[in-house]
Order: structure tokens, then C-alpha cells, then sequence
């Protein structure tokens, strides 16, 4: 593999001995405990403030190396050991720091707020507005360290779920057409977008039947996340699992309520969509297996990675030339691991050092998927960049709620770039069909996740339990008011939620949903309005964390307690619906 498509870890460290001379200072110096009982005087929670941020800053060099070569070669037991050993200290960290929050919170209320006008604590002053607004929901010093103490023990169900799903899930090779399949989680998404129904169909099945085996053990594991959720909530002095979630993000919880009600008015489009879908294939029965693969041949894009490259600058051009030029830098500086490699990991990501750049982990085919993928990741990235580069390191990290939105506006640009390039019928309806599928995948598919995890939290919450009965008939019965009468509901796919690791982060899915909404009215306004989106956008990207993510939303003028975005973004589909039938008129 060429140097060029692989990462430049000297921008971090420039070998494994300079990363243990940091480790061993860090491991040596990290107390806080001298500013214990002294969070009441300005100078002492700055000088406190200061500490924990020098702390930090070097815990996030440690962890990224460490972990960009793990990924890069997870057969490494060397790279294993750096892992283990900075996933460690930055437990130590975190119990040390616990005293923090509960100190500040029984401060009286005027002094918050005199702190929070104090111009040499501006840095900190949008954390401190959170602290104010979860005053009542932070407890003592001791129990907070804790709950800090026990958060390996209380993450270990989505460890149990993994183990499961990627170690010791049955999944049995199987003999198709005279050759044995090997299945794996990686080959099951490969098979639902073959050509071949009767291939899909065995797979599909044979894949469920893997997570039916162990429906019993994911549903004790799984109930036993939610439960764990209940209890962080109650604790806490939370009215349900899904407000603590909204408020430690800062977000409005009509945003979520907007989202859920806007789908299930829109829902009937996704009807209409499945109802072509079928037409165009020509079966009698249309089933849950034959929804991702394509009825269009041919359109598919297959370019080296380069001239892949080549075409996301020009798709991203709208954002200027500034953005243009961050993407060559990106390229040429070595951010990115492009080649699938043996013992990489799989997948794509994007992660972030305030201190140097970004770095991008890619496993590049000749897809049309992975031309998209460079531009998605390369929007973590960039925004990432403008946070880091216009916000101190307090304010620096945005959250995780508009995570999603450099990207899918990334993403929706291209596609726009692409639509205009395409020459014949089959390339405009194969690209009006990749949005469609975006949009199903992120939006409605994403917002049926978020239905089913409110009624198992809300259920838990009540004191309700949740047995594999009681789940799959929930699952199901939500599935098919998503999927309306023109699909067929497989038995297996009501095990669906058995095998979703998202679910292990309560409420986390709803964000892709909302992330795709507010970047489908801000790539319309950019292609409507120009420079002065542009401006307004970049604005926005250069934010980073410091006012609520849906405040800051407005900056790129998208207002999320308000219906207009989310009708906007049906109103997307809904066009992109019709004009993939009118193809076939022309």
C-alpha cells in the first residue's frame, strides 16, 4: 500500500516512546484534589477549570493515537496494550474530576450566575449555564464519584450485546446454488442488496435464525440496558429515560415530538415508495428482504479513489473555496487511511484532535456508497476543524445532536452535483433512488427506532417488564405501520430490534433523523441563496459547542422546534419520489 493513503500518526506522536513520556506525566499528574472545597472562589474554578482542560487535552492525544493504531491493525497485541492502559487512566480521570459538578451545583444560584458573567470565565460559561439548568439533577460529591466508579460496570451490557453479535452468534455457513456462504454481519448487508431474491431470501432467513437462538439471552441483555437507564434517570430525579437524554444534549424536547409527529403524518410517502418499489420488481408479494435491492440496473459509479476524491472537491465546490481547500489539505496531509487492509477495522470514521487535525478511517471500494462515504466523513472532519479552530478547547466539542449534519450536508451536495452530471435515464434513476434510500434509512428508519425505544423505556419505566414476546410484538407492530400493506412482514423481521447495537446508547438513533432533516434545508438554502448561506453555515460549523445544538442550528437557519424543517425535508422526498417516476414518462 502507497504512503500516501495511509495515516501520518507524526502529527500526534511521532513514535510510541514520545506517546509513554506523555502517559507517564499524565499517569503522574492528573489530581485535582487541590481544589477540592475551593469551587467557591472564581480563582480557584479557574485555576481548577484550567487543570482539568491541560488534563484533558493530553488524555485525547493518548487515546486518539492509540486508537487510530488499534484500528489500523487490530491484530496488534502492542496496540491492544496502548488501549487498555489509556481506556484505564481515563477512568482514574474521571472518578478524580467527580467532585466537580456536585461542588459548583451547591453553590447558591447568584453566584453561578455571577460566575457565568465573569468575562475571564467565558470560556466556561455555556458549561456553567448547563450545570445552572441541572442544578437539581446533580447529587453529592459522593455519590457522584460513584456513579463515575461504576461506569465499566454499568457500560457492560453493550460489551455483553457485542460479544454476542460479533463473537458468539451462530452464524452457520450455508450451501446456495452448490457453493458454501460464509455469513457474517458485513455479508448479510451485501446480500440484501443482491440481485439474486432467491439468495437474499436464504440469507435473510438463515441470518434471523442466528438472533432467534439467542432471543432469550439479547432479551435479558437488552432489558438489562434499559433497566440500567431507568435506574441513571431515577437517580438523577428524571421523569423518563428519554428527558435525561434530551437534557444532557441542551435539547428542546419539542424537536423529538415534532419529529414523531411529522413522520407518522408523512409515513404514507414511505407507503407510496414501497408500493413503486414493488410494481418496479414484479413479484406477487414484496417482502423485507427484497426492500434494499435495487430494480434499477446499472447507474452504479465505480472510480478509483482519486478520481473519487476529485469528484467530492468538485460536488462541495458550493461551500467555497476556503472548504475546497481544507479537503485537498485533508488529502494531502495524510488525514486519511484509505485501503481496506488485513486486520483493519471495518467501517468508516472520522475522529478528532483538538490539538492537530482530524483523522479519517476509510476501507475505499469502487462504490457509489463509498464515493458518498469520502464526502460524509470528510464533513465530521471539517467541521471539526472550524470548531477547533475559531472556539477555546471548553467549547470546542459540539455535541453529539448535530454531529450528523456537516456530513448528510456534505452528502445531499454531492448527490445535487452528481443528479446534474448524469447523462442518461438509468444514472438519474439510480441516483434519485440512492436519496430515496438515504432518506428512508436515516429518517424513517431512524424515527421507527426512536418509537420503539420510547415504549421500552416508558414501559420500564412504569414498571412494566419486557419479555422477547412483548419486544418482537412491539417491533413488529411498529414495522408494519412504516412499511404499510404493499410489504410483507416476515416473522423474522420482527427479531430486528435483537440485533440494532444503537440501542444500546438510549435515544441516540432520533439524532440521524433530525441530523438528516436540518441538512436537507441547509444544502436548499446554500443552493438557493449562495454566499450568504454559505457565510451563515460556516458560522454554524464554527460553533462547535458553544450554545445549545439547536440554538446553533439557527445560525444556518434551521429552527427544529418548529414543523417547517421537517416538512421541508418530506417535501424532499416527496419530489424526489415523483421525478423518479416521471423518468420513465420522458
Amino acid at each position: 500500500m502507497q504512503e500516501k493513503y495511509t495515516f501520518n500518526l507524526q502529527d500526534i506522536y511521532t513514535s510510541d516512546l514520545e506517546w509513554e513520556k506523555d502517559y507517564k506525566k499524565l499517569e503522574n499528574d492528573f489530581s485535582l484534589a487541590e481544589f477540592k472545597g475551593k469551587l467557591s472562589m472564581k480563582e480557584s474554578f479557574l485555576a481548577c477549570s484550567q487543570k482539568q482542560e491541560k488534563v484533558s487535552r493530553v488524555l485525547d492525544k493518548l487515546y486518539v493515537y492509540a486508537m487510530l493504531k488499534h484500528d489500523k491493525d487490530t491484530t496488534c497485541s502492542a496496540s491492544d496494550a496502548l488501549m487498555s492502559r489509556v481506556m484505564t487512566l481515563a477512568v482514574k480521570i474521571s472518578a478524580d474530576s467527580a467532585f466537580i459538578s456536585p461542588e459548583l451545583s451547591s453553590l447558591k444560584t447568584s453566584t453561578i450566575k455571577e460566575y457565568i458573567k465573569d468575562k475571564n470565565l467565558k470560556d466556561y460559561d455555556y458549561f456553567l449555564k448547563c450545570l445552572l439548568k441541572e442544578k437539581a439533577h446533580i447529587l453529592s460529591e459522593k455519590e457522584e464519584k460513584l456513579l463515575a466508579m461504576g461506569q465499566d460496570a454499568l457500560s457492560n451490557y453493550k460489551e455483553i450485546f457485542n460479544k454476542i453479535d460479533d463473537a458468539d452468534l451462530p452464524l452457520k455457513p450455508f450451501k446456495y446454488k452448490g457453493k458454501i456462504i460464509n455469513m457474517s454481519h458485513g455479508g448479510y448487508g451485501e446480500a440484501m442488496h443482491d440481485s439474486d431474491r432467491n439468495f437474499r431470501k436464504a440469507y435473510f432467513k438463515k441470518y434471523y435464525d442466528a438472533y432467534i437462538s439467542l432471543a432469550s439471552t439479547i432479551t435479558a441483555t437488552y432489558y438489562g440496558n434499559v433497566k440500567k437507564g431507568v435506574f441513571l434517570a431515577k437517580v438523577r430525579g428524571y421523569n423518563s429515560v428519554l428527558e435525561k437524554a434530551l437534557s444532557s444534549e441542551d435539547v428542546d424536547s419539542k424537536v423529538y415530538y415534532n419529529l414523531l409527529e411529522q413522520t407518522n403524518k408523512n409515513v404514507k410517502l414511505l407507503h407510496k415508495y414501497m408500493k413503486i418499489k414493488k410494481k418496479e420488481s414484479g413479484y406477487k408479494n414484496f417482502h423485507m428482504y427484497d426492500v434494499y435491492a435495487s430494480t434499477i440496473s446499472g447507474g452504479e459509479l465505480k472510480l478509483d479513489y482519486d478520481k473519487a476524491y476529485d469528484l467530492v472537491l468538485e460536488g462541495l465546490a458550493p461551500l467555497g473555496k476556503e472548504y475546497v481547500e481544507i479537503l485537498k489539505t485533508a488529502r494531502d496531509g495524510r488525514w486519511i487511511d484509505v485501503e481496506e487492509t488485513k486486520g483493519k477495522r471495518s467501517g468508516a470514521y472520522s475522529v478528532c484532535v483538538y490539538d492537530t487535525h482530524p483523522y479519517v478511517l476509510l476501507n475505499y471500494k469502487k462504490t457509489t456508497h463509498d464515493i458518498f462515504t469520502i464526502a460524509h466523513e470528510m464533513g465530521h472532519s471539517i467541521h471539526s476543524m472550524y470548531s477547533n479552530k475559531t472556539q477555546p478547547y471548553a467549547k470546542a466539542d459540539y455535541k453529539i445532536f448535530v454531529a450528523e449534519v456537516a456530513s448528510t450536508v456534505n452528502e445531499v451536495l454531492l448527490h445535487k452535483h452528481l443528479l446534474k452530471l448524469a447523462k442518461t435515464k438509468k444514472e438519474k434513476k439510480y441516483l434519485l433512488s440512492y436519496l430515496l434510500e438515504m432518506i428512508r434509512t436515516t429518517l424513517f428508519r431512524q424515527t421507527q427506532f426512536a418509537e420503539f425505544e420510547e415504549f421500552t423505556h416508558n414501559a420500564v419505566f412504569n414498571g412494566e417488564p419486557l419479555t422477547k414476546d412483548i419486544l418482537c410484538q412491539k417491533y413488529l407492530e411498529i414495522n408494519k405501520k412504516y412499511y404499510g400493506k404493499s410489504v410483507v412482514c416476515d416473522k423474522e423481521i420482527s427479531y430486528e430490534w435483537s440485533r440494532i447495537p444503537h440501542f444500546y446508547r438510549a435515544f441516540y438513533v432520533y439524532k440521524y433523523a433530525t441530523g438528516i432533516i436540518s441538512a436537507l434545508a441547509i444544502a436548499q438554502r446554500i443552493m438557493q441563496e449562495g454566499d450568504v448561506a454559505v457565510k451563515d453555515y460556516i458560522k454554524f460549523l464554527s460553533s462547535g459547542g458553544s450554545d445549545s445544538p439547536v440554538e446553533l442550528l439557527k445560525l444556518a437557519g434551521v429552527d427544529l422546534t418548529k414543523k417547517t424543517p421537517f416538512i421541508s425535508a418530506f417535501k424532499v422526498f416527496e419530489e424526489a419520489l415523483n421525478s423518479y417516476q416521471d423518468i420513465d414518462k420522458e
